[in-house]
């Protein structure tokens, strides 16, 4: 029972992120993030 919960508040939280216009922000944060680690950024 509580894993249909935890799935289904993680489902609104992504879909609410989505919406905002979220996803950019993280994918851009996530690219410096790799280019740090690689030693280019």
């Amino acid at each position: 029972m509580s894993q249909l919960v935890l799935l289904i508040t993680g489902i609104a939280m992504i879909s609410y992120g989505a919406i905002r216009g979220e996803a950019a922000t993280v994918l851009g944060k996530a690219i410096k993030l790799c280019l740090e680690c690689v030693g280019i950024g």
